[in-house]
């Protein structure tokens, strides 16, 4: 009951921020005045509060619980403390706007739906290196994607000539790629941490019912590094960049949640 109220409370943060935000997007004058950071303070709040939540969920005395909604939940505050993070950096208020109502929804889900999938309480630390940086490879190309979306939807409206709109709450394009090859550059070196820990020392990496996962993420892996090995060689942008991160993710996105949500929430 005590993580429910928790998490009701982070819920209300998360949306209180959401709103905020957009007051100064829509150029409301008294929202214009004060910091950005100071609007992004409930969400930072709401953030810690979702982390602290999702510590007493997986951190468990009976092992470390990866269950599905609480993956989806870690994953989610990934994300948006990295939106958080680039917010700070850059003018990506509309990622944050995105991002915390998602957060919003997967800590709500988690607390209102159970899903263990249990590692014993002494697993190995080269186990615990792979699950961790797998999420959070994850996490950062999950953010990619969103940003790919972002991007596709900006050049989409160039190309149309619309200046209104939602292309005045997005960065410009320039910081837009940036912020997306950074995005990238950074999962693929956690998304290779991730498979070399599996490889070097975990035994069933190929077994029947991981063969699928590994697969995909091996795919996914050589996807990204394409997609970076051509930004760096032929300057690869724009519509390239989009589908060759959009097709990355959709490989990564089936091989930890497709894989989770049917075993633990279909044949559980």
């Amino acid at each position: 009951m005590h993580s429910f109220y928790l998490s009701m409370f982070s819920i209300i943060l998360y949306l209180v921020t959401t709103v905020l935000l957009s007051l100064r997007m829509r150029g409301v004058e008294r929202f214009q005045e004060g910091s950005k950071n100071l609007l992004l303070l409930p969400g930072l709040i709401a953030l810690l509060i979702h982390l602290f939540v999702l510590y007493q969920q997986v951190f468990t005395p009976t092992g470390i619980n990866m269950g599905f909604y609480s993956s989806l939940s870690l994953v989610s505050a990934f994300i948006t403390l990295f939106t958080i993070t680039e917010s700070a950096r850059y003018p990506a208020e509309i990622v944050c706007m995105i991002m915390m109502p998602i957060a919003a929804a997967m800590l709500a889900l988690d607390a209102a739906n159970e899903s263990t999938h249990m590692l014993p309480p002494d697993s190995s630390t080269a186990l615990i290196t792979h699950v961790m940086t797998s999420l959070l490879a994850y996490s950062v190309l999950g953010l990619a994607a969103l940003y790919a979306i972002l991007l596709s939807v900006q050049n989409a409206t160039l190309h149309a000539r619309q200046t209104g709109g939602i292309l005045k709450l997005l960065p410009p394009l320039k910081t837009m790629e940036t912020m997306l090859f950074e995005s990238i550059s950074v999962g693929f070196l956690l998304l290779s941490v991730s498979l070399a820990t599996g490889l070097m020392f975990l035994e069933n990496m190929f077994a029947q019912q991981l063969v699928h996962k590994t697969v995909l993420s091996m795919l996914a892996w050589m996807v990204f590094g394409i997609l970076l090995c051509g930004r760096m060689i032929v300057g690869w942008r724009g519509k390239t960049a989009i589908r060759w991160t959009l097709g990355g993710f959709i490989s990564l996105m089936l091989a930890y949640f497709g894989s989770k949500f049917v075993l633990e929430v279909i044949l559980a």
